[in-house]
């Protein structure tokens, strides 16, 4: 069982996709952090002076200055900053993906084949196989008219 598993563990598709969620780990949080501290500040500031992560309803009744505030004292609040910070994230990584899959879909596309022109023609009067450029056939010898 040992073996069987060392064989499947080290094919060449475990691997990659080993090393792919590695690095969609790493890109999701690059992205996390472009959002979080890049996008959503000037975001905030646009709107009136929003702190995204910030941004909760209060569930509990009492007045919290921020969320951690309120997360410190065990308040239940609807985190609405963080959702959607999440959503941004997740329609970044999406569109990238879809961007990268694309790209991926056009590669592997086949070559559509190129069309042959012929070379030859059937005579019109005995059906005989002839160059296109025969002004006379060379099966029947009849005269051929232009088509």
């Amino acid at each position: 069982m040992i073996k069987e598993f060392r064989e499947f563990a080290l094919r060449g598709s475990v691997l990659d996709m080993a090393i792919g969620i590695i690095i969609g780990a790493a890109f999701g949080k690059i992205v996390t952090l472009l959002v979080s501290d890049v996008l959503m500040p000037p975001l905030g500031l646009l709107i009136g002076n929003v702190d995204f992560s910030n941004l909760f309803i209060n569930l509990s009744g009492q007045d919290f200055a921020s969320l951690a505030d309120a997360k410190a004292a065990g308040a239940a609040t609807l985190n609405i900053g963080l959702f959607i910070n999440a959503v941004i994230d997740f329609v970044i990584v999406a569109f990238i993906l879809f961007l990268i899959i694309r790209q991926m879909n056009r590669l592997k596309r086949q070559p559509q084949p190129v069309p042959v022109t012929p070379s030859t023609k059937e005579c019109q009067f005995c059906r005989s196989v002839i160059s296109l450029k025969a002004i006379r056939c060379a099966y029947c010898t009849s005269e051929l008219r232009e088509v």
